[in-house]
């Protein structure tokens, strides 16, 4: 291995590992206001932040769609993603939702078997049938003691599967920072829909009793911020690495998310999760293992 290829590992290890912080800080501020609101607080601020910078960029063309109905899918897969793994950490444990939220490789996969006609080898059925596993054992305790809210995190996997299918579909249509804005924007507003649906739904949990506070605002925007460090960080790893090498340090996201469970929150996963969480990542691990090697621009938003 090259030093070149060592440094971008690094790189996108760091990346990766910085990510559950800002998961640990919606985990802490869901008591506060209401999970869809916040996530629709931290992405009109992001578009905002976004649309700026690409204006003083590259103008009025910037703004220019291509594949709209694409652009759509994307946010409203990273709006589906976002509402339901933040309502779902006010019910679970970090670790527990983050374990679940990595099935959506596998979801992609057959997603794009279904709406894109690629290929399904017995590898993805393997995988599938394993990852399934591996939820179901997580979810026994939670789905007996939460009922349905506890699906939320499968729910927010389907969402990001969305978002990579867009993120492919969109491939080379507008520059990088233009597809972070048309992502950033549409999910924006898809989650002020599900905040506002939310509240008219007079859960106590959905409700908007107040403006957010300066805390709410100030988690929010710490959120944005280390969210963009993580995937500069990883898009750069990515660049000297290559995506293929990269993906199976996508794991080390679980093991930071049971620290913070754990040293944050005193939710440490019990061994049944672990072993849940074991077979998702074996699940993940052999689709990744089992697929030639493909280079792919970073796909998170």
């Amino acid at each position: 291995m090259h030093h070149y290829e060592r440094h971008g590992l690094l790189l996108a290890l760091v990346g990766f590992t910085i990510f559950p912080l800002g998961d640990g800080i919606w985990k802490s501020a869901t008591l506060l206001w209401a999970p869809p609101a916040m996530g629709a607080l931290r992405y009109t601020m992001g578009a905002l932040c976004l649309g700026i910078a690409l204006w003083l960029r590259e103008g009025r063309s910037g703004f220019r769609v291509k594949r709209p109905m694409v652009q759509l899918l994307r946010g409203c897969g990273l709006a589906i993603a976002t509402a339901g793994f933040l309502t779902a950490l006010r019910f679970m444990s970090l670790v527990d939702a983050t374990a679940i939220m990595f099935m959506s490789p596998i979801l992609t996969v057959l997603i794009a078997a279904a709406a894109l006609k690629e290929p399904v080898g017995r590898a993805t059925w393997i995988a599938t049938l394993g990852g399934f596993t591996g939820v179901v054992i997580v979810l026994r305790p939670n789905f007996v003691a939460l009922g349905p809210v506890s699906l939320l995190p499968l729910l927010a996997a389907l969402g990001m599967s969305m978002l990579v299918i867009g993120n492919r579909l969109s491939s080379q249509t507008g520059s990088p920072l233009a597809m972070q804005f048309q992502v950033a924007a549409p999910a924006a507003l898809g989650l002020i829909a599900f905040a506002a649906g939310g509240h008219a739904s007079g859960a106590d949990f959905l409700v908007i009793e107040t403006w957010p506070s300066v805390r709410v605002i100030l988690m929010c925007a710490a959120v944005a911020c280390i969210a963009t460090a993580g995937h500069w960080f990883i898009y750069l790893g990515t660049t000297r690495a290559g995506a293929s090498s990269i993906a199976p340090i996508t794991y080390i996201q679980i093991v930071i998310a049971g620290l913070i469970s754990w040293l944050a929150f005193d939710q440490p996963p019990d061994r049944i999760a672990l072993l849940g969480i074991a077979v998702i990542v074996a699940s993940g691990l052999y689709l990744w293992r089992s697929r030639p090697p493909i280079g792919v621009r970073d796909e998170n938003p």
